[in-house]
């Protein structure tokens, strides 16, 4: 497999792997996923505010997961999940309590700025993703901006990974 390895300085690393998963199983695993799993919409608290999250959601865990002021609950994991958990667990030497998935519909869905650091979730978590489905943009940037610094932008292809490690969570937010 062809993995990219982005130093993103300080300790902060992304990997990519475009050719994660053949296209053609990538594309009978997002189709069992929409027809398993239940994906819905949900309310966050953006500054103070409650909003309707502009992407739809389903996951899966032994235990509960929370971000932005809520907390999924426990979820049985499909057998398909537990699959994909496994490869990206075999490739990346590490194991995941939770799994989110989350779906964007279209165009106008994503998720802004942000970083996977909630407590629960370990000093320097190791965050991977798994992308099903249209090309879509990934961007990073320094939560303390250096000067003259540009985001930096990855396309993330259908049956690719991506993986943040290291410091990654505490220097920089992401979006898709």
């Amino acid at each position: 497999m062809n993995c990219q390895e982005l130093e993103l300085g300080e300790g902060a690393f992304v990997d990519y792997i475009p050719d994660f998963l053949p296209s053609d199983e990538a594309t009978t695993l997002l189709e069992t996923l929409l027809e398993e799993e239940n994906f819905e919409s949900r309310a966050i608290k953006v500054f103070g505010k409650e909003v309707i999250q502009p992407r739809l959601l389903a996951w899966a865990g032994d235990m509960p997961y929370r971000y932005s002021g809520q907390t999924l609950p426990p979820k049985e994991t499909s057998e398909s999940l537990l699959e994909l958990q496994r490869k990206v667990e075999q490739f990346t030497r590490t194991t995941y309590n939770h799994i989110l998935l989350t779906y964007y519909r279209d165009g106008r869905d994503n998720i802004a700025m942000h970083a996977d650091n909630e407590p629960e979730l370990g000093k320097d978590p190791i965050i991977a993703g798994v992308s099903l489905g249209t090309t879509r943009r990934f961007l990073l940037k320094r939560k303390t901006r250096i000067k003259g610094e540009k985001p930096h932008s990855l396309k993330l292809e259908h049956g690719s990974l991506v993986v943040m490690r290291g410091t990654c969570q505490h220097r920089w937010r992401h979006s898709v």
